[in-house]
């Protein structure tokens, strides 16, 4: 039996993040993919934000949809959809890049259950938590 990540590395990831039009318009990249885990990010300019100067909840929303999905795919292989997820925002997200860190959490063969850390990084390089998702993301191939 094979591994399905060895099929996937992080130039293809990227090359498929590219062909997302949606992705593109956000400014997202993938700066980390395999062994169960993936990491976006997103530099946070001003039209990613709400009234308040913080991050819309949307960009968190899509950054933790995608994170999810990408971890997923290192176990599940390439053709994966998310079935659903939940976020938590913890405080609000206001720095210099978006960090979403995914990792499997379990996967089986048909899905994978997993966990998507936010994190906002300012200008001094600190982290902070702004956001937690779980989801279930399914292998497209049945």
């Amino acid at each position: 039996m094979t591994d399905p990540s060895h099929d996937l590395d992080l130039v293809l990831a990227r090359k498929v993040l590219d062909a997302q039009p949606f992705s593109r318009l956000v400014g997202a990249r993938i700066t980390a993919f395999g062994d169960g885990a993936a990491t976006l990010e997103v530099d946070l300019r001003e039209e990613l934000q709400q009234q308040n100067g913080f991050a819309h909840g949307g960009v968190l929303s899509y950054a933790a949809d995608n994170a999810l999905t990408f971890a997923a795919g290192t176990a599940l292989g390439a053709a994966v959809l998310t079935a659903g997820f939940s976020i938590q925002y913890v405080r609000p997200a206001r720095g210099r890049t978006l960090v979403a860190r995914a990792s499997v959490v379990h996967a089986g063969r048909r899905q994978a259950v997993v966990r998507c850390d936010l994190l906002t990084v300012d200008e001094a390089g600190d982290e902070t938590l702004c956001a937690v998702a779980q989801g279930t993301v399914l292998s497209a191939n049945g």
